[in-house]
């Protein structure tokens, strides 16, 4: 008997994909899905979960999305994903960080799977500040600053949550050559509504078109 094998998006946020699994990092889910629900009220008075993350929360008790860290383990087996889809996400990585999760999704995805990444463009946004000069805004819009965390409340949720910047930036050219160094195999970019996978369903091939590059590799 053929086994069946899985669609899955790696750190789907508030954006799951219907009839996909889903995963994501967030404490949020974590909150949603355990005992420690409890603590949300705790946190909240403590200025520790913000309007975003209970709105997530919230989101998530609703939801079928499940918690995992992804640079350290895809909880699936070997060679039982058809397609891996992952959307800003990987910019959240830094650069050991993001050989750590295509390892993994090397290792989950079938023979031919195929691996679908979006992330904010690089190239978009250098293109921006040359036509527009303003300096301060490219550094704003590339999210790769942060503002110091300076009261103790600050510093306790930045440990507890982590910062939300992002470590690393990406163009077509790039992404596509750091899946080559991975062993992926035929590295394109696709333009918004594009894919080469077959029948997408509910896939939002669109997703942040207006500041995202798209690339699809095979394993």
């Amino acid at each position: 008997m053929e086994k069946t094998l899985k669609r899955v998006n790696i750190g789907c946020g508030q954006t799951p994909t219907s009839g996909w699994l889903n995963y994501d990092n967030s404490l949020s889910v974590r909150l949603a899905k355990y005992p420690l629900l409890l603590l949300v009220p705790v946190l909240e008075r403590l200025g520790l979960l913000g309007e975003g993350p209970r709105s997530f929360v919230s989101f998530a008790q609703n939801s079928d999305i499940v918690w995992a860290d992804a640079t350290k383990h895809i909880p699936l087996p070997n060679n039982s994903v058809e397609v891996l889809y992952t959307s800003h996400m990987v910019e959240h990585l830094d650069h050991a960080e993001v050989k750590l999760f295509l390892q993994e999704a090397y290792r989950v995805l079938a023979p031919n799977g195929i691996i679908r990444i979006a992330v904010p463009d690089l190239k978009k946004l250098v293109d921006r500040y040359i036509a527009e000069g303003d300096a301060d805004s490219f550094i704003e819009r590339t999210g790769l600053t942060c503002q110091r965390p300076k009261t103790f409340l600050d510093r306790l949720k930045y440990l507890i949550v982590g910062g939300r910047h992002h470590l690393w930036m990406y163009d077509g050219q790039s992404m596509c050559r750091l899946l080559s160094t991975l062993e992926f195999r035929e590295p394109h970019v696709l333009e918004p509504g594009s894919t080469t996978i077959p029948t997408p369903g509910e896939l939002n091939l669109y997703e942040r078109a207006d500041e995202s590059v798209y690339v699809e590799a095979l394993k």
